[in-house]
């Protein structure tokens, strides 16, 4: 559907009589109604807008009750319709602001259903749900650029970055795993021509620069971890694997390696994320996830955001809802149902 709504804005615009005005806007209330469509189609080369948000726009300004606020509203929704407002970071047109209503801006996430479309799937033990990296790479990052996800796993953040125009390099300890999740990946369809990069090895020792230098860049404009929570899950029999760590402080000095190894190549005043969380063991709960956030900090970078992000179930609490609530009256803790989601800005 097209209508030519900014020929309309404009000359309610000139216009003094309220009446005249709303009815104006009524008509074209209903005219709106009626199309099926999710988004309105604009002439004049404008970027379509949701059918949602003019709705309410519309009757905002049906529903004023004086002509210099009623021009004020209409005024500001000529505003979002034919001007783009960017920041360096991300492709969100602030002056459409009110569109996002899916983009989460809260600290506490409560993500109750995971996403499986496409080749997502929760086969991967330790894998975090799509709409983790779905969410920072819409506001961390704009079309083209590139992101770096050392801990590869089944792929996650690049499907998503993907299906969202991003570019990305992935870097998998395990072989095995890598060759997998190329594979699966592989069964989507790459319509935005984005360039995937599939690394064999240890973060922590990796030559990046030079898997940069051979995609032609000079870095990258954001970057995701998501280690193992220390040994909650084995994910393989290597050393250099952060879940065979025989301690605390040694999962802590391997994890600062692969931070010296990646913040480097990360743009300045551009963001990375860690998903992280704690741990129990032996009675003691063990803040993993803020000693992980303070081995980032000691890097120089600035703490931008911490998110509390929900989990119902894990793989190893599975089927054992009641065992663990009894355990927890018994051991005199609470069953810890979150993880954090740390981001960060390079100064």
């Amino acid at each position: 559907m097209k209508h030519d709504l900014i020929k309309i804005i404009l000359a309610s615009i000139e216009k003094s009589d309220l009446e005249t005005i709303r009815k104006d806007f009524s008509s074209l209330l209903l005219f709106i109604k009626k199309n099926k469509s999710k988004d309105i189609l604009l002439n004049n080369g404008f970027a379509p807008v949701s059918k949602e948000f003019l709705l309410g726009e519309i009757d905002q300004i049906i529903q004023t009750h004086t002509i210099e606020r009623t021009k004020y509203y209409i005024k500001r929704l000529k505003k979002s319709l034919t001007e783009t407002k960017q920041s360096k970071i991300n492709d969100l047109n602030l002056n459409r602001w009110k569109e996002y209503d899916d983009i989460i801006t809260d600290s506490l996430w409560i993500l109750n259903k995971r996403d499986n479309s496409g080749v997502h799937h929760a086969g991967y033990w330790g894998n975090f749900i799509p709409q983790i990296p779905n969410q920072l790479l819409r506001r961390y990052t704009k079309k083209g650029d590139w992101v770096l996800d050392p801990f590869l796993g089944s792929g996650t953040t690049l499907i998503e970055a993907q299906r969202l125009g991003r570019n990305a390099v992935g870097v998998e300890l395990s072989k095995k795993v890598l060759d997998q999740t190329k594979k699966n990946i592989a069964k989507e369809t790459n319509s935005n021509k984005i360039k995937l990069e599939f690394v064999n090895g240890d973060s922590a020792s990796v030559d990046l620069q030079k898997v940069i230098s051979d995609l032609d860049i000079k870095s990258v404009q954001f970057q995701i971890f998501h280690p193992p929570y220390w040994d909650i899950i084995k994910f393989s029999e290597s050393k250099s694997d952060l879940s065979n760590a025989k301690s605390i402080d040694d999962f802590l000095q391997s994890f600062g390696k692969i931070l010296d190894n990646c913040l480097p190549h990360l743009d300045k005043k551009r963001y990375a994320a860690v998903v992280i969380s704690d741990k129990y063991s032996a009675g003691e709960w063990i803040p993993l996830g803020f000693f992980v956030m303070q081995e980032v900090l000691k890097r120089g970078m600035i703490l931008k955001s911490t998110i509390v992000k929900n989990f119902d179930e894990t793989t190893a609490k599975r089927n054992q809802k009641e065992l663990w609530r009894y355990r927890a009256l018994a051991g005199g803790f609470y069953v810890f149902k979150h993880e954090y989601i740390f981001v960060f800005q390079k100064k």
